[in-house]
């Protein structure tokens, strides 16, 4: 009957709207309070326009540290704002230095962590690495403050 129906699909769109709100709150994680130096790799090691991934600042945390065309380094948590899906670093004539998202066709801008292209243009930018680079060795030495960008290393 409709009013069978109609119960049948209240419950269902309660269950969904319910479920998906457990996932949002699980998706939240705190901000960690203090996240310690973790040496990531040795300078001379990374080649312009290559990246390297790596853990920071937690084990379950990805990122990846860049070295862009010009010799500078960065580094961005690897997840991406929109479903998680991992960012991957891309050179291409047509676009030039990005950091990709597969899952949605997302890019980001290398310099702020924007997102330029795809879902991720509405969300929250990537999260960038503080680096410091010391006798040839790249530190992941914190994370930037939300409403900026960490300053990039050169070495």
């Amino acid at each position: 009957t409709r009013r069978d129906c109609t119960r049948f699909l209240v419950l269902v769109s309660a269950g969904l709207a319910v479920g998906s709100g457990v996932v949002a709150a699980a998706s939240r994680r705190a901000e960690p309070v203090a996240a310690e130096r973790v040496d990531v790799a040795r300078a001379s090691e990374i080649a312009p326009g290559s990246s390297k991934a790596f853990r920071y600042p937690d084990d379950r945390t990805q990122a990846i540290l860049i070295r862009r065309e010009s010799g500078e380094l960065v580094a961005y948590e690897r997840a991406c704002p929109h479903l998680s899906c991992p960012v991957t670093y891309e050179r291409s004539n047509e676009h030039g230095e990005a950091l990709v998202c597969r899952c949605h066709n997302g890019r980001f801008d290398l310099d702020t962590g924007k997102g330029t292209q795809g879902p991720p243009r509405e969300l929250r930018p990537l999260r960038r690495i503080a680096l410091v680079v010391e006798d040839d060795r790249v530190i992941a030495g914190g994370l930037a403050d939300p409403r900026g960008a960490a300053a990039p290393a050169r070495t």
